[in-house]
């Protein structure tokens, strides 16, 4: 008789068995804010993934504009495709390198958990309001967010996530003198995991903005054989699909692009763990500079696909636009809560006494969707609209 019986490995074992020596792994975990017992078959990154995933604010990113707000069309990215898509391109490279894949899948679904609604003119529109009151970042209100504003667990505030996840989403900011970021500032270089992630979330999203703004026609491939780094992938695509038809040409660029961009930071990033005998963990806090990313030669020709977007994309006056459209609604809900605070739900309003009412205001708008925060707008200023 056939035995089928399995005994699992224990998760911690798993996990030390799997990675390299500068990656980063439990039992060198600073742990959590608030002290829990470990789980018993999974690991302390683990549920830090898990936790994002079930979270509210992980939900949201479903209606969050990325480049183009929902009413667009059915198929373009939102923030939640996004963010799902760095997540297996970031796994994937994890892997290759022999990184903490768990950590480094959570880091990546919480990274963009802080934006608003309607994109980075959202973003744009609460730093001014917030002016003097501490501004707004989307990275500094994500670290919030998961540290506070969720509320699923009745021992603690937020979610209570491994102190490294907190740390590469600080680290994410570019405002180090923040007294929430500078706990984390002073550790050095981030982890080779956080690093990842924010190498992988600026390649994904430079490929699937071309894709996006390809399939609504703001731009045509015409436009982008002016861009280098275009036509290198065209080069590459007619060589391993002669004579493709046209409409698996732009998928195939787009894979191309991505394609290009893992394996040439892979190979780079590979020299530079090497060249500079990275060991461990320290060896990493302590390197003079990042060391996780793409060569010289694909970061020129990165720089000026990115200067193409700015130029074509973002600025095109479609989304300029939906953007201003976006940013004028918050400007407008931002002034009218803060002039009668009462209009908030309860569980905003009975926090103002404690963050100040231009802080909890800013959170609210903040978690809003596109949808929602435009049906918000219509409930405060329409007078026949449903409340």
């Amino acid at each position: 008789m056939t035995d089928f019986s399995f005994a699992a490995p224990d998760p911690i074992s798993r996990e030390e068995q799997s990675v390299a020596p500068y990656a980063m792994r439990t039992r060198l975990s600073r742990g959590r804010r608030h002290a829990e017992e470990p789980h018993p078959y999974r690991t302390l990154y683990q549920r830090d993934r898990d936790r994002i995933i079930h979270s509210t604010a992980f939900r949201r990113l479903m209606y969050k504009t990325q480049v183009l707000v929902a009413q667009t069309n059915d198929h373009h990215r939102t923030r939640l495709t996004h963010t799902l898509e760095v997540a297996q391109i970031s796994r994937t490279i994890a892997r290759q390198l022999g990184l903490n894949e768990d950590l480094t899948e959570a880091i990546a679904l919480a990274h963009d958990l802080g934006h608003p609604p309607f994109g980075h003119a959202g973003e744009t529109a609460l730093d001014q309001c917030m002016k003097v009151h501490g501004g707004f970042e989307h990275n500094r209100h994500g670290l919030r967010i998961l540290e506070f504003l969720e509320y699923r667990y009745p021992n603690f505030p937020g979610l209570n996530l491994s102190l490294e996840v907190l740390e590469a989403q600080a680290l994410h900011s570019k405002r180090r003198d923040a007294p929430e970021i500078r706990e984390f500032a002073a550790l050095g270089q981030p982890l080779l995991e956080a690093q990842v992630v924010d190498a992988a979330d600026s390649l994904a999203y430079n490929a699937h903005d071309i894709d996006d703004a390809l399939s609504i026609g703001i731009i045509t491939t015409s436009d982008l054989e002016a861009v280098p780094m275009w036509r290198e992938a065209c080069v590459r695509v007619a060589k391993k699909h002669a004579g493709i038809a046209p409409p698996h040409f732009q998928p195939a660029m787009v894979r191309t692009l991505i394609d290009w961009q893992v394996g040439d930071l892979l190979e780079h990033s590979r020299q530079r763990l090497q060249a500079e005998r990275i060991s461990c963990i320290d060896d990493v806090r302590k390197s003079t500079s990042i060391l996780v990313g793409s060569s010289p030669a694909v970061r020129q020709l990165k720089a000026e696909l990115e200067q193409f977007l700015h130029q074509r994309v973002y600025r095109h006056h479609r989304v300029l636009r939906m953007a201003v459209k976006g940013q004028r609604l918050l400007e407008a809900m931002f002034a009218e809560f803060c002039r009668l605070p009462r209009l908030l739900p309860e569980r905003y309003s009975r926090r103002i006494g404690d963050d100040g009412a231009e802080r909890v205001v800013c959170d609210y708008l903040a978690g809003m969707t596109d949808r929602f925060a435009q049906d918000e707008y219509q409930r405060l200023f329409q007078p026949y609209s449903a409340v």
